[in-house]
């Protein structure tokens, strides 16, 4: 039924089907333009890898042979940027991680750690494309 108004209206020698036409691609036009464009996926090989240690583990001076440090371990940190948080990771069991991220400057702390005492970031750091880019953080306990 729709088609044979559209079509098959011999009177106006195809000025009906091609308004049709015409109103379709419009709609389709805008339907298309409105939608947002995807984030740009993170270049394999681009992002930040490296190491977070927390100290110092024990309150006292330090002792000579006795680590004041370890590895920051299963710690969730966020990721941000100038329009706001990009993405999270955790450290694994040895404080590494290795996340991948286009390139840009970021700012990365630890997520849900408001401590009274200690620091846990920010951290700054920018990321080169085609580059992981290798960091040692050292997150301050706060014990003395």
């Amino acid at each position: 039924m729709f088609s044979h108004v559209f079509f098959h209206n011999q009177k106006d020698d195809g000025k009906w089907s091609f308004s049709f036409v015409t109103i379709a691609f419009f709609l389709v036009a805008c339907f298309s333009s409105a939608q947002t464009q995807p984030t740009p996926a993170p270049e394999p090989g681009t992002g930040i890898e490296g190491v977070i240690t927390v100290g110092p583990t024990h309150g006292g001076p330090a002792r000579v042979g006795v680590p004041d440090s370890k590895p920051l371990a299963n710690a969730t940190f966020i990721v941000e940027h100038d329009k706001g948080v990009v993405t999270s990771f955790a450290t694994d069991d040895q404080g590494r991680f290795r996340i991948s991220l286009t390139p840009g400057h970021y700012t990365v702390s630890a997520r849900d750690k408001q401590p009274k005492v200690g620091r846990y970031g920010p951290f700054d750091v920018d990321v080169v494309a085609d580059q992981m880019t290798k960091v040692a953080w050292y997150c301050d306990s706060g014990r003395r």
